[in-house]
């Protein structure tokens, strides 16, 4: 019974943790005036308790993902920063929080393209498979984390 408690209550206590670290992480989002699915994916942050403020960037917004060392390979429609890292692409909200909990040292994540069934390319049941890769300071990927097809 004292072994139920105590793995109850560490698992209260960590899911207090990752709700304190969304709950008061703010996200800057470039995006372009005329993109859909950007509101939709700063939606879905909002849902799971980050504060997401966007900015229409129009042409700067390559310049921005450049800047932040994003590969050409991993562009997507919108690019994001928080706490130092860069977020490109449609990554899950979970994503953003276990970088910000693991802290690797990187520039941040991409999920390249705009795969359907990914935040905000959610429009019914179907979604392609994709991957969220953590990109590393030298430029290079490895995956983070794997999403099956429906």
């Amino acid at each position: 019974m004292k072994n139920r408690f105590q793995t109850l209550a560490a698992a209260t206590l960590m899911i207090a943790a990752a709700t304190a670290v969304t709950a008061q992480t703010a996200i800057h989002v470039g995006k372009t005036r005329s993109c859909g699915c950007c509101l939709a994916w700063m939606e879905k942050l909002s849902d799971a308790g980050f504060a997401p403020e966007g900015e229409n960037m129009g042409g700067a917004l390559i310049r921005l993902k450049m800047d932040r060392g994003i590969p050409v390979d991993m562009f997507s429609c919108h690019t994001a920063t928080v706490e130092g890292y860069t977020i490109e692409g449609h990554v899950p909200p979970a994503d953003i929080t276990r970088l910000l909990e693991e802290r690797p040292d990187a520039i941040g994540l991409a999920v390249p393209g705009m795969p359907i069934g990914s935040p905000g390319m959610d429009f019914g049941d179907d979604a392609e498979a994709y991957d969220v890769f953590l990109v590393k300071s030298d430029g290079s990927t490895e995956i983070f984390s794997s999403y099956p097809a429906s």
